[in-house]
């Protein structure tokens, strides 16, 4: 069975447990190690043991003109970890906050002009994704849950644009092999969606005032987006199994 990390980069410790649970139900894994990136920083020879690193959302926004030490840090550490899958053998799925860490560091562009509220939201699976194991099959669209300020307009260059909408240009994409990113948040249902929102009611990814509203169309949604882990922990056993 394939090892993956989880690297956590929530500071709301009831998020980031619920966040954990979601992956580790999404990746069809029983156990998921998790590395809380915001307590210690990273230590590239533990991840260098695992197949596969998962990386979860974040409040922070790359784009922010004030950026702490910690933020800092943690921008550096994921960097690291995506360089690692661009160039090496580790296989990476970052989500939500790390597609804009991602983009920056490889030379794509990330701004505040694409935001989409917290929703369900369908998004179209390109035709260069057609031969993606991940991605292609859920061609020619899917249905996924979204939340986000900032968001990557441009892919950086060579990546593979493997999911768009009209409200947000790069929702997904792919470098070389084994490094994803994706704008939306594959690893959660809509009850998961609804249960975080209790932790960002007052962050400006919703309107408080319309909190039971926008959580009632939520839970009304069907989406897919957790496939994609599951085809990308299947994807690494299947990897695990070639080696051995």
């Amino acid at each position: 069975m394939a090892s993956i990390l989880y690297v956590c980069v929530r500071p709301e410790q009831g998020a980031a447990d619920a966040e954990h649970r979601s992956f580790r139900r999404a990746l069809g894994v029983p156990v998921l190690d998790r590395w809380d990136l915001l307590d210690r920083p990273l230590d590239v020879a533990v991840a260098d043991r695992y197949d596969g690193v998962v990386v979860g959302g974040s409040p922070f926004n790359v784009t922010a003109e004030e950026r702490g030490d910690l933020q800092r840090r943690v921008e550096n550490d994921l960097e690291t970890l995506a360089q690692n899958a661009a160039d090496g053998p580790l296989s990476a799925f970052f989500t939500c906050y790390g597609i804009g860490v991602v983009t920056r560091m490889l030379g794509g562009t990330v701004g505040t002009a694409v935001p989409e509220s917290t929703r369900a939201t369908s998004i179209r699976i390109t035709a260069a994704a057609s031969d993606d194991p991940i991605f292609g099959p859920s061609a020619p669209s899917m249905s996924v849950l979204t939340a986000h300020k900032e968001g990557s307009i441009e892919p950086p260059p060579g990546a593979v644009l493997l999911a768009a909408n009209d409200d947000c240009p790069v929702q997904a994409y792919r470098v070389g092999d084994r490094l994803y990113a994706t704008q939306f948040h594959p690893e959660v249902t809509p009850q998961d969606f609804v249960d975080r929102m209790a932790y960002y009611r007052t962050t400006g990814y919703f309107d408080p005032r319309e909190y039971d509203l926008t959580a009632e169309r939520v839970l009304a949604a069907s989406v897919t987006g957790t496939d994609l882990l599951r085809r990308f922990a299947e994807r690494l056993r299947a990897a695990a199994v070639s080696t051995r």
